[in-house]
């Protein structure tokens, strides 16, 4: 498998959109990435290129994000590039970086976040097994502390 694997972080820069689709819950939002550097002629830290990113989720990682993520946090998402360029007749063509997120995270070094376990979606409850009968007999004791030789015959009751 020859895939991109990019670990971006940055800053969510428009509300995420969910959607329920018959392959299950998908969520897509921008996250825009701006270098930083020192400027020593300024002696201050100056902005550099931004780059924009459509993050998509899918299933629980989508119901999740959802749930967790609002414009201007900081976010660190990891996933798989895709460049895609497009364009239409008579139009100039222009080109998307997406990614296809595995893992999305609050950037802990910019903040802090709590963390709540996902409730796991409800199963059908099975009706419970009765548990099967482990005893086997053993050796019968007698009143004086030995043990009753069984018999191999059933017992009769008179």
């Amino acid at each position: 498998m020859n895939e991109t694997v990019v670990c971006v972080v940055g800053n969510v820069a428009t509300a995420p959109v969910y959607r329920e689709l018959a392959a299950g819950p998908s969520l897509r939002f921008r996250l825009a990435a701006t270098a930083r550097y020192w400027d020593r002629e300024k002696s201050a830290w100056t902005d550099g290129h931004t780059n924009f990113f459509t993050v998509w989720a899918n299933r629980q990682l989508a119901a999740n994000a959802m749930a967790s993520v609002e414009v201007g946090q900081p976010l660190v998402v990891q996933g798989r590039l895709k460049v895609r360029t497009d364009g239409r007749e008579g139009q100039q063509q222009w080109a998307s970086a997406d990614i296809d997120a595995t893992a999305i995270g609050h950037d802990l070094s910019r903040g802090t976040a709590v963390f709540r376990r996902a409730a796991k979606p409800e199963q059908p409850t099975a009706q419970p097994r009765p548990e099967p009968d482990w005893e086997t007999p053993g050796p019968a004791a007698t009143g004086d502390g030995t043990l009753a030789q069984q018999s191999s015959e059933p017992a009769t009751v008179t």
